[in-house]
């Protein structure tokens, strides 16, 4: 597990954890693609390790904020994101955001963020 700054990853209170926002850069390879999709992708993948790692899987999440650099990559982005999860899907919002942090050779373009239940 990669962090880029002074947070934790994953944090519980009590049946209820907080994830902090996965990026689209590969874990191992420290590179983010260029697509949206790709991206989305990449950062839904993280989360789910990051939830496996916990004992957590993505029928845990509840609720979950994207973060779009760009809100034209919206439809790319669902049509990824719908992959991911099952009815019921969690609940979610969507906020454009005029920068992400630069962590990798290409530009960030989406970041997702999560609470996960266990009960």
């Amino acid at each position: 597990m990669t962090t880029y700054g002074p947070y934790t990853p994953l944090r519980q209170a009590g049946n209820i954890y907080f994830v902090s926002g996965q990026v689209g850069i590969h874990a191992d390879t420290q590179i983010a693609a260029k697509d949206i999709s790709s991206q989305t992708a990449q950062a839904l993948d993280n989360l789910k390790d990051l939830l496996a790692q916990n004992g957590l899987g993505m029928e845990n999440v509840v609720k979950t904020t994207i973060y779009l650099k760009n809100m034209a990559d919206f439809d790319d982005m669902n049509t990824t994101y719908l992959t991911y999860f099952t009815e019921p899907r969690p609940a979610r919002s969507s906020v454009e955001v005029a920068g992400l942090p630069r962590l990798a050779e290409n530009e960030l373009l989406i970041e997702i963020e999560a609470v996960v239940y266990r009960p």
